[in-house]
């Protein structure tokens, strides 16, 4: 039998970058791997499964012979070529958020509902938000077992949740303000060395260097931040509980890679901490990480380049029954975007 041939869409991207090396790692499954990108990109060489390959430019006819095609492109591109791509026969894993919360395109996360990307009417299956995916494998395993009806989530995302622009501008401003150790300590003296020494262009409505900015995403109604709507609805539909109770507050912090969250999780049936940690346990993707009287908890910079999900300061709420609160971080480049879709292709890939 043949293996399938995969598209990579967005390929010189910063989770391209990411994807190309996850599917250069896994299991090689795949017949050609053609990557594929904007036409100013187009003729770029790159390396993928240690081998040189031209990119191609994103034309229709670069997914005539493609079975699976993976797109990491804005949302306003994936509006305009993802249906391209399934009509010329190729089934499309989308990480954007045009086709999330349509009602004909499964939201796949494959450790929690993988029998949903068998039911793809219009041959695109979508992948999450990379915050909603920093907790998704953890949040699905207690579900399972306890029924889960409320959440309450603080996420700390990393700049690069922003891509290569949000990375850039936190290495400038700390290179901006390195060395002065008076910095931070008069309101609004940062602003003021920043305005001067960069442009004002900057992926952030506030200097992020030194600082927690309570913002990610869009303004929506009523103020609420896209990327907390999209927590929301996103968990809702993977988790199969449409009338789930969500309430979230995104904040971006000064850390390049990684987001982490501060999850208060109500369950109906009762849980103990050690009912948790031999459920998170025996998820095959999750690694709890749990021993705070020796200052073991998962942080961004013992996560950032793995693909599990790490959990940590798992406790029963004290004046809450049947809750539990818990720290989880995860790659958001990896986990939270390139690795969800790869693991959704080979999910795919088995069928076919």
């Amino acid at each position: 039998m043949s293996r399938p041939n995969l598209a990579l869409v967005g390929a010189t991207g910063a989770v391209g970058t990411v994807m190309r090396d996850i599917v250069s790692n896994r299991a090689d499954i795949w017949g050609e791997i053609r990557l594929v990108a904007s036409p100013r990109s187009a003729g770029k060489v790159l390396k993928v499964r240690g081998e040189d390959v031209v990119v191609q430019a994103l034309v229709p006819e670069v997914f005539d012979g493609i079975d699976i095609a993976i797109f990491d492109v804005p949302d306003e591109v994936s509006a305009e070529w993802v249906p391209v791509a399934a009509e010329r026969g190729a089934i499309a894993i989308d990480k954007s958020g045009t086709f999330r919360m349509h009602a004909d395109v499964p939201l796949v996360v494959p450790e929690v509902n993988p029998l949903d990307a068998r039911q793809r009417p219009r041959n695109i299956i979508s992948t999450p938000n990379c915050t909603t995916l920093s907790m998704m494998a953890a949040m699905g395993a207690l579900h399972a077992e306890y029924g889960l009806q409320e959440l309450v989530v603080a996420s700390y995302q990393a700049v690069s949740g922003a891509g290569v622009a949000g990375s850039a501008r936190l290495y400038d401003e700390v290179e901006a303000l390195a060395g002065d150790r008076n910095v931070g300590q008069v309101a609004g003296d940062v602003r003021q060395i920043l305005d001067k020494k960069l442009p004002a262009d900057s992926p952030f409505p506030a200097p992020i260097a030194f600082n927690v900015v309570p913002w990610a995403g869009s303004l929506k109604e009523d103020g609420w931040a896209s990327e907390e709507l999209k927590l929301r609805n996103e968990s809702r539909k993977i988790l199969g509980i449409p009338e789930l109770k969500v309430s979230a507050t995104c904040v971006r912090v000064p850390v390049v890679t990684t987001h982490s969250l501060a999850v208060h999780a109500r369950f109906e049936r009762p849980v103990t901490v050690a009912d948790a940690h031999r459920v998170l346990t025996a998820a095959p993707t999750v690694v709890l990480v749990d021993d705070p009287a020796n200052g073991v908890w998962p942080t961004p910079l013992e996560v950032v380049g793995t693909d599990p999900t790490y959990v940590g300061r798992v406790r029963q709420a004290i004046d809450f029954p049947n809750t539990l609160d818990l720290f989880v971080c995860g790659d958001n480049l990896r986990k939270g975007a390139a690795l969800n879709a790869a693991e959704i292709a080979e999910l795919v890939a088995a069928e076919l």
